[in-house]
């Protein structure tokens, strides 16, 4: 279970950072990029054995790495622009609800656990995650001809949560977390750089905040994927790692968004967390087979 709560904390604390980009006018993207840099060396430092190239290259892992690099990159690029188009709080709902494409292919593929009592902690994790995240009467509005955006970002965020435990479950030995990890940054920076190039041939230069802010971020952003592995590695089915992460992620960044940035919170959002618990508490209890 601590693994889970360092993943819920780590993760959270992205969202605290993210504020503070658009406070400081952080170039967000050259950011993120930075960022991919650094949460791959903190991954090689993190690892204890000895990094080879060729083990790697021949890993059985080295393709999941890849893909998720690139995933990585990828769905970011699809949270921007979802949040620019359709809003944050749109963002957010897609990301987050995208726990059933793991949480259904945990119990297909692996076949985990189903009881009525995990069937409801699900729904009520969903329906929490719409509510905590409603940040005005009219703040979830949908751009028709963009509908597709959200909709990307559910499949991409969803994909990248079944790749982690697929690659985790059958081909990252245990050991290996630190390098895995350390791995599919690697990647992502790797495509990210390639931006960096395109950026600074259009004049759109690599400033020094945007350094700063990235090496802030990576270090966190290490470890959301890092601990969310070890729990992946534990006893926990993923049917319930990744529910309670999500809507404990949602409710510690909507706890610190209070604390920190004094938001204000609807009546809408205290229905969401006391759902959220619910749900938390529903998954957390849920050990018995679906009859």
């Amino acid at each position: 279970m601590i693994w889970l709560i360092l993943s819920i904390v780590t993760s959270s604390l992205l969202y605290v950072i993210f504020k503070y980009f658009s406070i400081f006018r952080v170039n967000t993207l050259h950011a993120i990029i930075v960022n991919y840099l650094i949460a791959s060396i903190t991954g090689f430092i993190a690892y204890q054995g000895t990094v080879q190239t060729s083990e790697i290259v021949s890993s059985p892992w080295i393709w999941y790495s890849i893909i998720l690099g690139a995933l990585f990159i990828c769905v970011f690029n699809v949270v921007a622009l979802t949040s620019q188009i359709n809003g944050v709080s749109v963002a957010a709902v897609a990301s987050k609800m995208s726990l059933v494409i793991p949480v259904t292919f945990g119990i297909w593929l692996y076949e985990e656990s189903l009881d009525w009592l995990k069937i409801i902690g699900i729904i009520l994790a969903l329906i929490s995650v719409y509510l905590v995240t409603i940040k005005s009467k009219q703040e979830l509005p949908l751009v028709k001809s963009y509908f597709i955006l959200p909709v990307l970002l559910f499949i991409g965020s969803g994909t990248i949560d079944t790749v982690i435990k697929y690659a985790e479950k059958l081909h990252v030995p245990s050991g290996d977390e630190a390098l895995f990890s350390a791995i599919c940054f690697s990647m992502a920076f790797g495509i990210g750089l390639l931006v960096l190039i395109y950026e600074a041939i259009q004049g759109r230069f690599l400033q020094w905040k945007s350094v700063i802010a990235g090496v802030v971020l990576g270090i966190p952003n290490y470890f959301s994927i890092y601990f969310i592995i070890k729990s992946l590695k534990t006893d926990m089915e993923s049917s319930v790692v990744f529910p309670i992460n999500h809507v404990g992620t949602v409710l510690f960044a909507a706890l610190l968004g209070v604390l920190i940035f004094k938001e204000r919170l609807l009546p809408q959002n205290y229905w969401g967390i006391l759902l959220a618990v619910m749900a938390i508490v529903c998954i957390a209890f849920a050990k018995a087979s679906f009859p």
